[in-house]
């Protein structure tokens, strides 16, 4: 780490300890040549997750978004506003771990509806009537019939 004060690249570190949110790190550290000592702090790099559009359009990832279209799915069913922020949180993660910058919204909706089929079947039959905007009552009845046999197997 280079010295502010006389640019020498010489430095050792007096103290380290974490931010109080626990983000960061910290670091206390003196010039070797100057003797003048500075505060460092240390962080991971976010990378923001942007989201592809179907019209192509790009926007920053929203957790917020994802939030609203589940507990408008989970709407008058036994679900707590506890699961579905753990399971929007693992939605997240998830997402971030594929490692990619740029994400397709088909990709974000199959996830959630990953998630959902688990959670609450009503939901996820709610979630994907909207989700992959069923035209017909037989789409309806198909997705239906997926999750019957589903628990059959």
């Amino acid at each position: 780490m280079r010295c502010p004060f006389c640019e020498n690249r010489d430095t050792k570190v007096i103290d380290s300890r974490p931010t109080e949110e626990g983000h960061a790190i910290r670091r206390r550290r003196e010039c070797e040549n100057c003797k003048k000592r500075f505060t460092t702090y240390e962080k991971v790099e976010e990378i923001p997750l942007v989201v592809i559009k179907k019209d192509g359009s790009r926007e920053v990832f929203d957790r917020n978004k994802v939030l609203n279209g589940i507990i408008k799915a989970c709407e008058k069913r036994p679900v707590s506003i506890e699961d579905i922020e753990a399971i929007v949180s693992d939605i997240e993660r998830g997402l971030n771990n594929m490692m990619e910058k740029e994400i397709k919204t088909k990709v974000i909706g199959e996830v959630i509806m990953d998630h959902l089929i688990d959670l609450d079947e009503v939901a996820y039959v709610r979630f994907a009537s909207v989700y992959r905007q069923f035209k017909d009552v037989n789409t309806f009845i198909s997705e239906i019939e997926k999750l019957v046999n589903k628990e059959r197997n």
